[in-house]
């Protein structure tokens, strides 16, 4: 799964509850399913923000 298609399917389940069309069978299971997508796109950032502060680094150092 890409961080893209996480956050469209969180966006989602996000739109059907503001939308009141939450249907209540699956309401437990929905939120389980948001909750994983929050921690993988928390993830992802947290691996790209530390990718991108080391190839800063590396440039900086190659800049010296």
């Amino acid at each position: 799964m890409t961080y893209a298609e996480a956050l469209a399917e969180l966006e989602s389940i996000l739109g059907g509850f503001e939308s009141g069309k939450a249907d209540i069978d699956t309401l437990a299971a929905q939120v389980a399913r948001a909750t994983e997508l929050i921690k993988f796109c928390r993830q992802r950032l947290s691996k790209v923000e530390s990718d991108v502060k080391e190839a800063m680094k590396v440039e900086a150092n190659a800049n010296k």
